[in-house]
């Protein structure tokens, strides 16, 4: 299996997540070759937005809570969007050495920060991070997201204008 067997899975998830009025984003966690934990965007389409609910952050705590023997330096994390610096910072803290992303978040990614110049609990993080895996699939669902007016999150936003525009 490779990397884009896995993000078919997030973009499974995000596909979800987008026919429940969500913010189309997904999540797998994998380990030796298995998913072991999976998240999709969660409250987005309220009123009042939860910003802890991203994908990467459901899927991270899926994987606390069902895998405590898991070694994570070996498990890979696919997004089907760029992780923002809270999930990137997650994703550091709980071990996971691979991030494998398909569409970049041009308004919060966090996988093109200088770790060097952050504190040594970052900065002497070696992760490994593959882009673009299945990334027209993503802008898709982005695309769909954005078009309608019903959806309110991240409208009018820079990563709505750049995801439109293409």
């Amino acid at each position: 299996m490779d990397d884009a067997f896995f993000m078919k899975k997030a973009l499974e998830a995000a596909k979800r997540a987008l026919a429940e009025g969500e913010f189309p984003v997904g999540c797998v966690v994998t380990y030796q070759g298995e998913i072991i934990a999976a998240g999709s965007r969660k409250n987005t389409k309220r009123d009042f937005t939860n910003e802890l609910d991203h994908a990467e952050m459901v899927a991270l705590k899926r994987l606390a809570k069902l895998r405590q023997d898991t070694d994570t330096s070996k498990a890979t994390i696919f997004c089907t969007m760029e992780p923002c610096l809270m999930c990137l910072g997650a994703i550091i803290l709980s071990g996971i050495r691979q991030i494998v992303f398909a569409y970049e978040d041009v308004m919060g990614g966090g996988t093109t920060c200088d770790l060097t110049k952050l504190p040594p609990l970052y900065a002497n993080s070696r992760i490994s991070i593959t882009p673009n895996v299945l990334r027209a699939e993503s802008l898709a669902l982005l695309k769909t997201y954005f078009s309608d007016p019903a959806n309110s999150y991240w409208q009018g936003s820079l990563l709505a204008g750049y995801t439109l525009s293409q």
